[in-house]
């Protein structure tokens, strides 16, 4: 490549920094030619200016490049946006060994962990997410790592410990919508069917339309036998998830129910009626 050629490349790549700094990241990516003599450079630039488009699968090429053409630890801003975008597009094991080798750069970096942490959970592996978010002590991530170890605990179905973590959540943030599904889920797995009602409510409140709030509401009803209430939540869940099974199941076996109790309640009307 010639010198002119070299130059009207960098020319291209400093105009493209200079539209994704302003935040016009489509205009950005068009200006962007052919990598300059900066391959890892041109490369990362390039995942940055995608992941800001939501373009995860492209950027997740243009990073992976970036750490091919770099050693270690240079490429560590690479590696872990290439664990982002991979986290981002769900494929958890292959996130999982780009945030390890971000630890493997700087074992300190807590939002790794947290990362890393996460996609372990999704691989059914909540042992080790725990002891990764156990080991997090920044303050700016404490509330994400305490959520994290409280999942990691439900999980291992330690449910008096990860109830403990999710109410330290809410005492300080009362409106974590993540926090109170998830204990609606452990209640209703352990049948608290008191506390499943309260924090169902607690979730509608904050997100009147949380089909998560009202599934709470109508197990609550259900295992106390208030079919009539059960049967009015089952009727709210189907207008919102129309493809809820479980739902559909529920309104049908609470409707008989109450239609039951209202025959039997007519007949000793009528038995009545007629010993008089």
């Amino acid at each position: 490549m010639n010198t002119g050629a070299k130059a009207v490349m960098i020319d291209e790549t400093a105009a493209a920094r200079s539209l994704y700094a302003a935040g016009r990241y489509e205009e950005a990516l068009a200006a962007l030619a052919g990598p300059g003599g900066d391959l890892a450079g041109y490369y990362t630039l390039r995942g940055d200016i995608q992941f800001h488009l939501k373009r995860f699968e492209e950027a997740s090429g243009s990073y992976f490049t970036a750490v091919t053409l770099e050693a270690v630890p240079e490429n560590e801003y690479a590696q872990y946006r290439l664990a982002v975008c991979l986290h981002q597009l769900g494929r958890w094991t292959s996130a999982a060994e780009a945030f390890l080798k971000v630890l493997e750069i700087d074992p300190y970096r807590d939002d790794v962990r947290l990362g890393l942490g996460a996609c372990l959970l999704h691989m059914k592996r909540p042992e080790e997410a725990l002891a990764h978010f156990e080991r997090c002590g920044a303050e700016r991530v404490s509330q994400r790592a305490v959520f994290g170890k409280a999942v990691a605990l439900q999980l291992l179905r330690r449910h008096e410990e990860a109830e403990g973590h999710y109410r330290r959540i809410l005492a300080s943030d009362p409106r974590h919508e993540a926090s109170l599904a998830n204990l609606i889920a452990l209640y209703a797995e352990t049948g608290d069917f008191e506390k499943l009602r309260r924090y169902a409510t607690r979730l509608l409140e904050v997100a009147p339309d949380s089909v998560t709030a009202l599934q709470g509401l109508a197990a609550a009803s259900l295992g106390n036998h208030e079919y009539e209430a059960a049967s009015r939540y089952c009727s709210r869940i189907v207008e919102r998830a129309p493809n809820c099974v479980e739902a559909w199941h529920n309104l049908r076996f609470t409707s008989d129910r109450v239609m039951s109790t209202l025959r039997s309640s007519v007949r000793a009307l009528d038995a009545g009626a007629r010993r008089e």
